[in-house]
């Protein structure tokens, strides 16, 4: 091939090389325009902990008991850190864009830990040196049922025990706990926060039961059980 003939085509093969670069610089961009419009919501993140502000400044003096708040077990098919609610009595949704920022009962333990160390003036060692002294009651709760009604209600059925560390001493009780909600992510997580709450309430009091009884001597092995205390 002569050497006029190359030059001939060399503008042709530019000009098809600089064809070639926009198409592909379009359909990059056209690639990275259809991905931003197929790409996931950004997710929101729940807690069940916090917001609320104590009622009062725990007083500097030694609690007069301490609490010991177990893990909770939650039912598996609500073990994940993805919003699960009800569609109706047989099916569920997964909401993979509602999440809590901790699994369900992760969440569940901090609220108890803080509500009950709020009611009794009183502080959760569960991860702390236990002081020598001073009553610690082990609290275990197994939730049953964490439901999430969307426009209806958030009910949470759990059983649970506690146990003076220092007694042969137990109760063990059952708490079911049903709040209405309106419309929303943010009605249900106050409905559960409002059930914890009532739940955290019954916990406290059959505390109090067995500290009153632990002070007064009454315990004694194979004593009949104090009754569950209602609130």
């Amino acid at each position: 091939m002569s050497a006029h003939a190359n030059r001939g085509k060399a503008p042709q093969l530019r000009n098809s090389l600089a064809a070639l670069a926009v198409f592909a610089a379009w359909a990059g961009l056209s690639g990275l325009a259809l991905l931003s419009a197929c790409s996931s919501p950004p997710s929101g993140f729940y807690t069940l902990v916090g917001g609320v502000p104590p009622s009062h400044t725990r007083s500097a003096a030694p609690p007069m008991l301490m609490i010991d708040v177990a893990t909770v077990d939650v039912p598996a098919q609500v073990a994940r850190t993805a919003f699960v609610v009800q569609a109706d009595a047989n099916r569920v949704n997964v909401l993979e864009q509602t999440r809590w920022a901790s699994l369900p009962a992760d969440e569940i333990r901090l609220a108890l830990s803080q509500e009950l160390a709020e009611r009794l003036d009183t502080l959760d060692v569960s991860r702390f040196p236990r002081p020598a002294g001073v009553p610690i009651y082990r609290v275990h709760v197994s939730v049953q049922r964490f439901e999430s009604w969307p426009g209806s209600h958030a009910l949470i059925d759990a059983v649970w025990s506690v146990r003076a560390l220092s007694e042969d001493a137990a109760l063990t009780c059952r708490s079911v706990v049903s709040e209405s909600v309106g419309a929303g992510n943010d009605a249900l997580v106050a409905g559960h926060r409002k059930a914890l709450q009532q739940m955290s309430a019954d916990i406290a009091g059959g505390i109090r039961a067995l500290d009153a009884a632990a002070r007064a001597h009454r315990l004694a092995p194979r004593q009949a059980p104090i009754p569950c205390v209602a609130q």
